[in-house]
């Protein structure tokens, strides 16, 4: 699994999960998925990605979108 992917995989899960516990749980979990949401819109923007960065310290290869 290449970096992008990972990092979408992650994030996109997160925030199903934020939403799944805002409506099981409590309305405050919603503010994970809003903050998920705008670091992601805001990775797009600038290219800064701290979790891309952080996977492929760990060793995992790039594929064909996030390059340093």
């Amino acid at each position: 699994m290449t970096v992008e992917r990972m990092v979408l995989a992650l994030a996109g899960s997160l925030i199903v999960i934020a939403i799944l516990l805002g409506i099981l749980v409590h309305p405050y979990w919603y503010a994970v998925a809003a903050f998920l949401a705008a670091d992601l819109a805001q990775s797009s923007i600038t290219g800064c990605r701290p979790l891309a960065w952080l996977l492929r310290r760990a060793g995992v290869r790039y594929g064909n979108v996030f390059h340093d």
